[in-house]
């Protein structure tokens, strides 16, 4: 470990959170006693979707962005921990921390999963899970021993389950099937055309395959599958109520990894989808329920970002008291 000079290098308490997923990415510039100071934004980080580079160049530019709205530098950052879609890889990580590093010029950072940030934001290190539904899906927790178990994670390919981006392909088979009469109508079809612009349903088969709509597109429109389905649409509730089973089957795999069926434990959420309120969180606790009856939802204690934060601070007081 090398000595840390704490008069150089602009170590000098502030510290950056970073959430980075398949749509966006958010940073915070914190105090040392966690009071957000600046946020930031930049375009999507996980490197699996947009590679190593554009990833690290969204990443810096929302920490830019952060220390501009807080009116700091750079060089005034002690500790950057970055929580990154995409990243279970450890050479992902390894190569995302150095170029963080040689970018800001901060040596203490720390690249880990979005969904490790997002569990500290909603349990602050105490026993819980919480449930990830933004472009992507996951569901991660912890036990009062510190264990932790995750289920889901696995992409637009062979996951995203209850996620933006499978709530906007369930849609999109459902527009088809009702073109087709093979299913039932619904208000979804008139506005896919108009989500994608393909100004008539016949042209959306193509418009859907354009070079430009890639899977945070298709994420995209999961706002308005909650918008009919609020307005009463019966296959857009279906999508709804199945993406809600999908995300408790996640977290049900996670209690039963860590043996929580009979502990009382919060649950928090993360993430657009829950923007829907009731029509997916009253489907996840079906599931969750009768597997783990004192499984209670709660809001996070914290975002993701600033308890990325709150991590940095961690762990550079750990390093400077060694």
């Amino acid at each position: 470990m090398p000595d840390l000079d704490l008069t150089t290098s602009g170590q000098r308490g502030l510290f950056a959170g970073v959430d980075g997923g398949g749509t966006k990415t958010h940073a915070v510039i914190t105090d040392a006693d966690g009071r957000i100071l600046g946020e930031g934004s930049g375009g999507a980080a996980n490197p699996l979707r947009v590679g190593i580079e554009t990833s690290v160049s969204n990443i810096f530019s929302a920490i830019e962005n952060a220390c501009d709205a807080a009116s700091r530098k750079l060089s005034e950052i002690a500790a950057i921990e970055c929580g990154i879609a995409g990243v279970r890889r450890q050479d992902f990580r390894s190569i995302l921390r150095e170029r963080i590093s040689e970018l800001t010029r901060v040596r203490t950072v720390e690249v880990v999963t979005d969904a490790e940030i997002a569990l500290y934001g909603a349990t602050l290190g105490e026993k819980g899970l919480v449930i990830i539904a933004g472009t992507g899906s996951v569901c991660i927790g912890q036990d009062s021993d510190g264990k932790v178990a995750v289920a889901g994670g696995w992409g637009p390919l062979a996951g995203d389950e209850g996620g933006g981006s499978g709530i906007g392909r369930r849609a999109l088979q459902a527009i088809a099937k009702a073109s087709d009469g093979r299913g039932r109508p619904t208000a979804l079809s008139d506005l896919a055309v108009q989500y994608f612009r393909a100004g008539k349903l016949e042209n959306l088969s193509v418009s859907i395959y354009a070079p430009g709509v890639d899977n945070a597109r298709i994420a995209g429109f999961a706002k308005h599958v909650v918008a009919v389905a609020t307005g009463g649409d019966a296959v857009a509730r279906e999508i709804l109520d199945e993406a809600g089973r999908e995300l408790g089957a996640a977290a049900v795999a996670v209690i039963r990894k860590l043996k929580l069926e009979d502990d009382s434990f919060p649950i928090g959420h993360v993430g657009s989808v829950f923007n829907a309120g009731p029509l997916i969180t009253d489907s996840i606790f079906k599931v969750i329920h009768p597997v783990a009856a004192r499984a209670h939802l709660v809001e996070p204690k914290t975002s993701p970002a600033r308890a990325a934060a709150l991590l940095a601070a961690r762990a550079f007081a750990g390093l400077t008291e060694k």
